[in-house]
């Protein structure tokens, strides 16, 4: 069976989310003073390894990072941009987790209807939107020597699955894609940033001493 052709608003969301993740593994890279070449890795794989992961899980091989120019494109540019304009992203404390929220609303969203799209059910779709969303992250925190997001607490993925989750019950409902889409994204990164704001914290399980 052929693949099935992405929409261009499913491109668009892929394209925005590598952009704003590429620009929040570039402001760590800064923050860890890596020279251009770590700059440009960090910002590769935060953009694009969420979305490999769910490529090669669906089977939409080969990825959409390797099969289309854009998706290499994006995250090299928004990585040039963050290693020229550091000195003012670098001083902006604030703009990493910024920057990584909005990552995570579009790409959960992103992740989950191209799930949909190949013929998974609503729950693995949700999944791999949640999967595709805080792939990249993990990926980059791991190579910068950090405990990732997800395991120290922090509301993250559940954010990206609330998400995730919202898309996929739009398309189910035959709801238009962008507004399915912006719905999904907006409750990510509307959770995702008040458990920023009022420090809102997942259970962690407490040391025996």
């Amino acid at each position: 069976m052929a693949s099935p052709e992405p929409s261009t608003t499913l491109v668009v969301l892929d394209l925005l989310g590598i952009f704003v993740f590429a620009i929040s593994g570039g402001l760590v890279a800064v923050r860890l003073r890596l020279d251009l070449f770590g700059v440009l890795v960090l910002a590769g794989v935060t953009g694009l390894g969420g979305g490999f992961v769910r490529d090669v899980l669906i089977g939409a091989v080969p990825p959409a990072a390797l099969a289309d120019w854009r998706y290499l494109l994006v995250p090299v540019a928004a990585g040039l941009l963050t290693f020229w304009l550091h000195p003012t992203l670098g001083r902006m404390e604030r703009f990493v987790t910024v920057f990584d929220a909005f990552g995570l609303s579009l790409f959960c969203v992103a992740g989950a209807l191209k799930a949909v799209s190949y013929g998974l059910g609503p729950l693995p779709a949700a999944l791999l939107g949640m999967v595709t969303a805080i792939g990249g992250g993990m990926i980059r925190d791991v190579l910068a020597r950090r405990v990732p997001v997800i395991f120290s607490g922090e509301l993250y993925a559940t954010p990206a699955l609330a998400g995730a989750a919202v898309a996929v019950l739009g398309q189910r409902l035959d709801a238009p894609t962008a507004l399915v889409g912006v719905t999904g994204a907006v409750v990510c990164l509307t959770w995702r940033l008040l458990a920023m704001w009022r420090g809102w914290q997942a259970p962690v399980a407490r040391a025996e001493h």
